[in-house]
């Protein structure tokens, strides 16, 4: 999830069949030894979304809350807390063509790679977007590069304790993510649902890196491409959902950012609509067309007064699910600094807010789940909420 932060039924047949029979004949049984109907539940993730607990808790990049995020300790711990769904792999491109899981293109913030004199000669300043970004990027770095580096905690003055596990762990591949759930969803036996998305589509399309037909050869390959599959794709760019929605079956949700933002692609392509534009009944009319849900920040729920407040709910919970839509927001934090002024507790950037008052909030809007750094306090909040 970035911090930019329908009910169609078709076949898939038509929408596989553009990758190729060879990348459809590729991979075995999800499951292996599994008996036939666990092995189907488990490969097409039983009902589908409609089968998750309501309000849905999604571990946003794991339980980064706890563990430096996109590691296999924070999806780990997630499923652990009993995260609904693990939010596996914001997805960015190696040099090579590789999708690694990485919050950012840039990845000095999140990795060790500044320690390692070998790569002080990548640093470079990049437009991302159209803002300047300076660092070290994973497109410019092979698999077996990234691999030598480590994951550390990204916001550090929030979460000092996480910073014991700098070094730990390395940058998981896409690909290791979906056999990783595959052996979770084995152990548990239940299954594992991941929930991937698509960084700067536009951005690494232009570099002649796409995005859209390496996540579909990778989900056909495991067989993972399908309505009921276990794995919904998410992407801030409209453009790049239509894109997948013509390569899988996949339940497919359209990121939203602030009101006034735009999409980069709608800028790329001279698209003057915003946001704002996109979740008035017509923009949700023709975002159902090609997906299933949406994925609005909180503020677009609930907005804040110009004090940080909560204030009154929008009507674009009711207006999405006229449509059919189903609304997973983003993104809920135990930390003061990003609860809503009235739920915070002492002025600590590291400290605990009233959580579970804002949680109460948002939940009685009706939203459908809603990503969480902290899971354990999502579900406490989901079981008080459902009495």
């Amino acid at each position: 999830m970035g911090t930019q932060e329908s009910n169609e039924e078709t076949s898939g047949t038509g929408r596989r069949a553009l990758l190729g029979a060879a990348v459809l004949g590729a991979g075995g049984a999800v499951l292996g030894t599994a008996g036939p109907a666990r092995a189907d539940t488990a490969r097409h993730g039983g009902g589908g979304v409609k089968s998750l607990p309501r309000p849905t808790i999604i571990g946003h990049r794991g339980a980064s809350g706890y563990r430096p995020e996109h590691t296999f300790g924070s999806y780990q711990l997630a499923l652990d807390l009993g995260a609904d769904i693990v939010e596996a792999g914001d997805l960015v491109p190696t040099k090579d063509g590789h999708l690694v899981c990485r919050h950012e293109p840039e990845i000095g913030g999140t990795t060790d790679v500044a320690d390692h004199p070998e790569f002080a000669g990548r640093k470079t300043t990049k437009l991302l977007d159209g803002v300047s970004t300076t660092g070290w990027f994973a497109e410019d770095f092979t698999l077996a590069e990234l691999k030598t580096l480590r994951a550390v905690e990204r916001i550090p003055a929030n979460r000092p304790h996480n910073t014991l596990y700098d070094g730990r762990w390395e940058i998981p591949t896409f690909e290791e993510v979906l056999r990783w759930q595959d052996e979770q969803t084995r152990k548990r036996g239940k299954q594992v649902w991941i929930y991937p998305e698509l960084k700067h589509p536009t951005y690494f399309r232009k570099q002649g890196l796409p995005l859209e037909e390496r996540v579909a050869k990778l989900l056909h390959r495991h067989r993972k491409d399908r309505r009921t599959s276990p794995v919904i794709l998410q992407s801030f760019e409209p453009t790049s959902i239509q894109r997948l929605h013509r390569l899988v079956d996949n339940p497919l949700v359209v990121l939203l950012s602030s009101a006034d933002s735009r999409p980069w692609d709608f800028v790329e392509t001279g698209d003057p609509r915003t946001v704002a534009d996109l979740v008035e009944p017509a923009g949700l009319r023709e975002i159902a067309s090609y997906a299933q849900g949406i994925g609005p920040t909180l503020d677009l729920v609930v907005p804040r007064d110009a004090q940080g407040n909560l204030t009154r709910p929008t009507t674009l919970v009711r207006d999405a699910h006229k449509v059919g839509l189903i609304l997973h927001p983003y993104t809920m934090r135990n930390e003061n600094p990003f609860l809503p002024t009235n739920f915070r507790k002492g002025t600590d950037a590291d400290a605990y807010g009233d959580v579970f008052g804002a949680y109460q909030a948002y939940f009685a809007t009706g939203i459908d789940g809603v990503f969480t750094d902290q899971p354990d306090t999502g579900l406490l909040a989901r079981q008080d909420f459902n009495g």
